[in-house]
C-alpha cells in the first residue's frame, strides 16, 4: 500500500471512531409487533435491511434508552435525533403512542426528533407501520440514533468528522490540490494522531479542548496553505412533482397544494429560501382550485423567492412525440408563463424524461429558452455521460447550454454534497456547484430539518459557502465563467428505460392519432375561417392540445403508471380525438359547401370529393362504405368510368393525384337504371377512410366465409402489382419473397421476413420501463400458422389474410398491396395474453450497410448498424417516429409504422417492436386487443431520394373520401375539379401547422421543418390572399431572418401570413 494509501486509511479509521461517540446503529434491536405483548426479534438479510415480502404490513417496535455515555463519550444535554430511511408504499411513526409523522417511496428518509436535551435513562419507544410496495419486496434500510450538540463550549465528534471528512474531499478529489495531495494528508494524519482518546470517560472537558484545538489548527492550516479553499454551494429547493405515476392524477394535486404550502410556510421562517418549481399545467390547476395559494405564489415570483421553470406544458416524453407536439408544449407554457406570472422561463427543466430528441435545442431556443437541465442521464446503465455543462448543438447548429444537474429528491448531506463539488470542479473547472434539496417525486420539497442542518453547515469554516439563488442566475454566472464549452451533436440517449418506447401500446396509438387528427382539424379549420364565415374554433383545439400535452407526460405515454392513470388518460385521449374529429368534420363541411364544383356528368350522380391534408400530391387507394357497392359506379370529374373493387359493404377506388392541402372531385352513379337502396346518411361527411381506433377490452371478430381466390394453386399465395411482387410462406405465413420489378432485386434474404420474434423479457426491477437487456439469448418459439385466405384480390388491392397463434395470443395480418403502390402493408390485429414476453416484427435484407436512417421530431438521425464505442452499443433498442431506413446511396428498405416507435438495427436487419407483457407497475398492461399496421417500402437511391418521409406520412395520415350532399353543394361551369388551397413546391419541406395566430384573428401561423438537411426556398401558393408578413419564433412573436426565404438544412421555419391589403 503506499503512502497515500495508508494515510487514508488511517483518516478514514479515526473519523468512523468520532462517529461512533454520537452515532449508534439501532438497526438489529427492532421487534416484530406480532400481537399485544407479542414480539419477535427481526432478523437483518445480507444488506443488513429489515425485509418482508411484496404486498404486506409489518409492525416494528424498538424502546431507546439513552445511555450516560456511547463509546466513553457523554451524552446528558445532547439532542437525539432518530434517522431513519425505508422502502415502503406507506409508513407511520410513533413515538411514545404520539403520531410523528408519515412518509412513502419517495418520502422515504428522516431525523426524527425525540428530545433536544437528553438525560441517561430517558426511553422512547418507536413504532413503524410500514407497507411494502405491490411490485416489490419491502425494506427498513437504515435506522440509527444521532446524538448532536450545539453548544458553544463543545465540539459534537460527528459533526467535525463531517467536516474532517469534506476537508478530506477537498484536498484529494479537486484538481486545486492534486500536486500537494500527499502533504496536506500526512498534515491531517499527525493532526488526528493529537486527540486525546485517553481523557475519556474521566476527563472529558479535556477530550473536547483537544478537538477544539484540532478544529482550530485545521483552520489556520486552510488559511495558510490553501489559498484556493473557496468552494460554493448554490442551494435551490425543489420537489419533483409527477403528475401522475404510482398514483392517480387527482393524488398528485393535493400533493402539489400541500407542497407549495409547506415551502411558503418555511419561507417565513426562512426567508432565504427559494423554491422552484416547473409545469404550468400544475399550476394553473392550483389557479383554478386554490386561488389564494395561487395568488401567494405570484408574490413570491415577484420577490424572486420562488423560480418559475416552466417552459412546457409538462415534464413531457421527448423521444416518441411530434415536433409540432414539443412545439405546443413550449406554446402553451410559456404563454401562461407570460400571462401569470409576467415572464417567460428561461429554463427547460427537465429532470426525469426519458432521453431527449436531437432537434430539442433548436426547439427551445425558438421558444425563448436559453438553458436546459435534466440530470436523467446519471442513470445510465452503460455508460458515463461525459460531460456536466457543455453546449448541445441540434442538427440545423443551434445550440443551447446544457446542463447535467446534481441528483433530484436529495437532503442535505455534507459528505454527499462535498463529494459532488468535487466532481463538478473536475469536470468543469468550475468551484460553485447547485444542490437541489428537497423530497421529489410524489412533492413535499425541502423540510425544516434540511433547512437547520444547511443553516448548521454554513457557520462551518470547512464546509462550501452555501447560499440559495435562483436557476437562471447561477446558470448565468457559470455561463460566464466557464469560457468554451465542449459542444454535444447528437441526441441525449438514455441508456435504460428502453422499453417505454413499447409498453402501453393503447397510449401510443392514442398519441399517434391524436397529433394527426389536431394538425388536421387545425388545418381545415383555418381554410374553413379563410374561406367562409365559419369562425376559427380557438378555444376547443387549445383544450384538446392541452388534454393530449398533459398525457404526454413522462410516466403516462411511456406506459410506466398504475391502471388508474389510465382511466384518466384514456378518457381525455377519447375527448381529445372527439373534438379534434368534429371540428374536422365541420370544417370540410362548411368547405365543401363553399367551393363550386363542375356540373355532375349526369343529373342523379353524387358529388364524392377526396381530400389530401398534406403538402404534397398524394395518390392512395380509398373506399366508400354503401349499403350496395356492387350497384354503383365510380367516374372522374369528366364523366369517365373508374376501375372500382368491390368487397364487404365498400367501393374501394384509386384517388390519384390529390393536390397539395386540397382536394379532388370525383362522381358516383348508379351501375344500373333501376331504383337501388343505399344510405348516403351513414356514408356522408363522415371520416371514412380513417382507421377506427382498437377496442382494447373485445375479442376479435374472425372473418368468415372467406374465399380463395387463388384457383390455380391453393399453395401459392402472391400479390403482385406494376412494383412488387410478394410471396406468402404457406407453411409459416411470413413473407418468402418480395421481388422488386423496377429495379430487378429481391428485397429480402433467403430467410424471407416478417418473422414474428417472441423473447423472454423478465427478471427487470423497473418492469414496465426496462427491456431485460439479454433477451435475444431467450429467443422462444414461432407462432403457429392456422389459416391463409383471400380477403381480396382484384384491380386496386391485394389482400392476404394469415391467421397466426403464440401460446394463447392470436396474430391475425392482412397484407396489403395496392395498385400504383410500392408499399407493402402488414395490417395487424392481436389478442395480446402474455406475461413477460416481447414480440419483435423481423425483416432480413439483401442490403448490408453501415448506417440507418431514423425519423425523429422535426428530423432524421444516422445510427450506426454496426457499434464500435461502447455508448453506440448501449443503443440496442432505438426510438423512431414514422419509419427508420437502411440503405445507401443505390438502394434501400423503409420499415414504416402507425403507432409503433422501438426499433433495432443490424447490418442487413431492421427489427420493429410490437408489444410487451410487463406487470409493474401495472399488472395488465397491455392485455387485450391491439391494431396497428406496419409496410415495406423497398425503393431505389437513398431515403432521401425515396422521399421516406412523405410515405410515412401518407400512412398515418391517409387521404378522406366524403359524400357530400348534393343539396349543400354549389356548381359551376368555370368551377375546377381539384384544387390545392396551400401549396409549397419543395419536397422537403414537412407542413407542421396551418393554424390562427394566438394574439391576433387575422393572422395566421404557418409552419414547416426542413426534412432532408438540405438547403431549399420556402415558395407560397395559396387561394386566400395571403402573403408572408414576417418570420417569427415558435411564440409567434417577430425575429429577423437575413437569409428568408432561403431555409437551411433541418431549420424549423413559422411565419406569420396575413392578408395583401393588410401588408399594403
Amino acid at each position: 500500500m503506499t503512502a497515500s494509501g495508508v494515510s487514508l486509511s488511517q483518516i478514514s479509521l479515526t473519523l468512523e471512531r468520532l462517529r461512533q461517540l454520537t452515532r449508534v446503529d439501532v438497526q438489529p434491536c427492532w421487534n416484530n409487533f406480532l400481537s399485544e405483548g407479542i414480539v419477535s426479534r427481526v432478523e437483518l438479510n445480507a444488506r443488513r435491511h429489515v425485509a418482508w415480502p411484496r404486498q404486506q404490513n409489518v409492525e416494528l417496535i424498538q424502546n431507546i434508552i439513552v445511555p450516560t455515555t456511547l463509546n466513553n463519550f457523554p451524552l446528558t444535554d445532547l439532542s437525539l435525533r432518530l434517522v431513519l430511511r425505508w422502502w415502503a408504499e406507506d409508513v407511520q411513526i410513533y413515538v411514545n403512542d404520539q403520531f410523528r409523522q408519515a412518509g412513502d417511496l419517495f418520502d422515504c428518509s428522516t431525523r426524527v426528533l425525540l428530545s433536544e436535551s437528553v438525560q441517561p435513562g430517558d426511553q422512547f419507544t418507536v413504532r413503524l407501520r410500514l407497507v411494502s410496495p405491490k411490485h416489490d419486496d419491502g425494506g427498513l434500510v437504515q435506522s440509527i440514533c444521532v446524538y448532536e450538540t450545539l453548544a458553544a463550549d463543545r465540539v459534537d465528534p460527528g459533526f467535525l468528522a463531517d467536516e474532517l471528512e469534506v476537508f478530506l474531499i477537498a484536498i484529494t478529489q479537486t484538481p486545486s490540490y492534486r500536486n500537494q495531495r500527499q502533504e496536506h494528508l500526512n498534515f491531517l494524519t499527525t493532526l488526528l494522531n493529537k486527540i486525546d482518546w485517553l481523557a475519556l470517560p474521566e476527563f472529558p472537558q479535556k477530550f473536547d479542548n483537544s478537538l477544539i484545538a484540532l478544529r482550530q489548527t485545521l483552520i489556520d492550516y486552510i488559511s495558510t496553505n490553501l489559498p484556493n479553499f473557496d468552494s460554493k454551494i448554490a442551494l435551490l429547493g425543489h420537489a419533483h412533482l409527477d403528475l401522475a405515476w404510482l398514483w392517480p392524477v387527482a393524488e398528485t394535486w393535493k400533493a402539489a397544494e400541500n407542497t407549495f404550502k409547506s415551502v411558503l410556510s418555511l419561507q417565513q421562517d426562512f426567508p432565504n429560501l427559494i423554491f422552484t418549481h416547473s409545469s404550468p399545467a400544475l399550476y394553473a390547476w392550483i389557479e383554478t382550485h386554490h386561488p389564494d395559494l395561487f395568488s401567494q405564489i405570484q408574490h413570491q415570483v415577484q420577490t424572486q423567492q420562488w423560480e418559475i421553470a416552466a417552459g412546457l406544458w409538462v415534464e413531457p416524453e421527448l423521444n416518441i412525440i411530434s415536433g409540432e407536439s414539443i412545439v405546443r408544449q413550449l406554446l402553451y407554457g410559456q404563454l401562461y408563463t407570460q400571462e401569470k406570472f409576467g415572464q417567460l422561463s428561461p429554463i427547460a427543466w427537465l429532470p426525469d424524461s426519458f432521453g431527449f430528441c436531437w432537434q430539442l435545442p433548436q426547439l427551445l431556443k425558438q421558444a425563448g429558452i436559453n438553458y436546459f437541465v435534466t440530470q436523467k442521464l446519471r442513470w445510465n446503465d452503460t455508460t458515463q455521460f461525459p460531460y456536466s455543462l457543455f453546449n448541445w448543438q441540434s442538427p440545423d447548429g443551434t445550440e443551447i447550454i446544457s446542463y447535467m444537474s446534481a441528483p433530484i429528491g436529495e437532503g442535505i448531506d455534507p459528505v454527499k454534497m462535498a463529494t459532488y463539488t468535487a466532481e463538478w470542479e473536475t469536470q468543469t473547472g468550475l468551484k460553485t456547484a447547485l444542490w437541489l434539496p428537497g423530497v421529489g417525486d410524489h412533492g413535499g420539497g425541502p423540510t425544516r430539518d434540511m433547512l437547520e442542518v444547511a443553516g448548521r453547515c454554513q457557520s462551518s469554516p470547512f464546509f462550501p459557502e452555501l447560499g440559495f439563488s435562483r436557476a437562471v442566475d447561477y446558470l448565468s454566472e457559470i455561463s460566464q465563467q466557464c469560457g468554451e464549452l465542449p459542444v454535444w451533436s447528437d441526441e441525449l440517449y438514455l441508456e435504460f428505460h428502453r422499453g417505454c418506447y413499447t409498453t402501453h401500446a393503447d397510449q401510443k396509438r392514442w398519441n399517434r392519432r391524436c397529433e394527426h387528427l389536431l394538425y388536421q382539424a387545425e388545418l381545415w379549420s383555418a381554410i374553413a375561417t379563410l374561406l367562409t364565415t365559419a369562425v376559427y374554433p380557438k378555444a376547443e383545439l387549445e383544450a384538446a392540445w392541452k388534454q393530449v400535452l398533459f398525457n404526454q407526460f413522462h410516466d403516462i405515454l411511456p406506459g410506466s403508471a398504475i391502471p388508474e392513470v389510465y382511466e384518466d388518460a384514456n378518457q381525455a385521449w377519447q375527448d381529445a380525438d372527439n373534438t379534434a374529429t368534429q371540428l374536422r368534420e365541420m370544417a370540410l363541411t362548411a368547405i365543401a359547401a363553399f367551393i363550386p364544383l363542375s356540373p355532375p356528368p349526369q343529373p342523379d350522380f353524387q358529388p364524392v370529393l377526396v381530400w389530401n391534408s398534406l403538402n404534397w400530391s398524394c395518390s392512395q387507394g380509398v373506399e366508400l362504405p354503401l349499403s350496395s357497392p356492387e350497384a354503383w359506379r365510380l367516374y372522374d370529374a369528366s364523366g369517365k368510368a373508374l376501375q372500382v373493387q368491390v368487397c364487404r359493404g365498400k367501393l374501394r377506388f384509386l384517388a390519384t393525384d390529390v393536390p397539395s392541402v386540397g382536394f379532388r372531385l370525383f362522381w358516383l352513379g348508379r351501375k344500373m337504371a333501376e331504383t337501388i337502396e343505399t344510405s348516403f346518411s351513414e356514408a356522408e361527411n363522415t371520416p371514412i377512410q380513417t382507421d377506427a381506433f382498437a377496442n382494447f377490452n373485445t375479442s376479435i371478430p374472425l372473418i368468415q366465409n372467406s374465399v380463395n381466390l387463388n384457383v390455380n394453386s391453393p399453395q401459392t399465395w402472391v400479390l403482385e402489382n406494376e412494383f412488387l411482387k410478394v410471396e406468402i410462406a404457406s407453411e409459416t405465413g411470413n413473407i418468402s419473397q418480395i421481388w422488386d420489378k423496377k429495379n430487378q432485386r429481391e428485397v429480402l434474404s433467403e430467410i424471407g421476413g416478417n418473422h414474428l420474434h417472441f423473447f423472454e423479457d423478465s427478471g427487470q426491477y423497473w418492469d414496465g420501463w426496462n427491456i431485460d437487456p439479454n433477451y435475444n439469448q431467450h429467443l422462444l418459439g414461432p407462432p403457429q400458422l392456422q389459416s391463409i385466405s383471400w380477403q381480396e384480390c382484384g384491380d386496386i388491392q391485394w389482400r392476404l389474410q394469415v391467421v397466426r397463434v403464440w401460446r394463447t395470443s392470436e396474430f391475425i395480418q392482412d397484407y396489403v398491396l395496392e395498385a400504383n403502390s410500392p408499399v407493402l402493408k402488414i395490417e395487424t390485429r392481436v389478442n395480446w395474453q402474455e406475461r413477460h414476453v416481447l414480440v419483435k416484427a423481423a425483416f432480413p435484407l439483401t442490403v448490408p450497410v453501415d448506417f440507418a436512417y431514423c425519423e425523429i421530431p422535426c428530423g432524421v438521425i444516422k445510427r450506426p448498424t454496426q457499434p464500435q464505442t461502447e455508448s453506440e452499443k448501449a443503443k440496442w433498442e432505438i426510438p423512431a417516429l414514422h419509419w427508420v431506413d437502411l440503405g445507401d446511396e443505390n438502394y434501400g428498405v423503409s420499415l414504416l409504422n402507425d403507432c409503433k416507435y422501438g426499433y433495432d438495427i443490424q447490418p442487413n436487419q431492421i427489427r420493429l417492436t410490437l408489444l410487451r407483457g410487463s406487470t409493474w407497475p401495472d399488472p395488465k398492461a397491455d392485455l387485450g386487443i391491439h391494431h396497428f399496421t406496419y409496410a415495406i417500402y423497398p425503393h431505389v437511391g437513398d431515403w432521401k431520394a425515396a422521399k421516406v418521409t412523405h410515405r410515412g406520412y401518407e400512412l398515418n395520415q391517409p387521404l378522406q373520401v366524403r359524400v357530400p350532399s348534393r343539396e349543400s353543394c354549389q356548381f359551376s361551369e368555370q368551377a375546377l375539379d381539384s384544387n390545392s388551397f396551400l401549396n409549397v413546391p419543395s419536397d422537403s419541406l414537412i407542413l407542421m401547422a396551418f393554424k390562427q395566430a394566438e394574439h391576433n384573428s387575422q393572422a395566421w401561423i404557418l409552419r414547416f421543418y426542413e426534412s432532408m438537411g438540405e438547403k431549399t426556398e420556402l415558395k407560397l401558393d395559396n387561394q386566400f390572399g395571403l402573403d408572408i408578413a414576417h418570420s417569427v419564433n415558435l411564440l409567434e412573436q417577430p425575429i429577423e431572418s437575413p437569409s428568408f426565404p432561403q431555409i437551411s438544412p433541418w431549420k424549423i421555419v413559422t411565419v406569420q401570413l396575413s392578408n395583401n391589403s393588410e401588408l399594403s
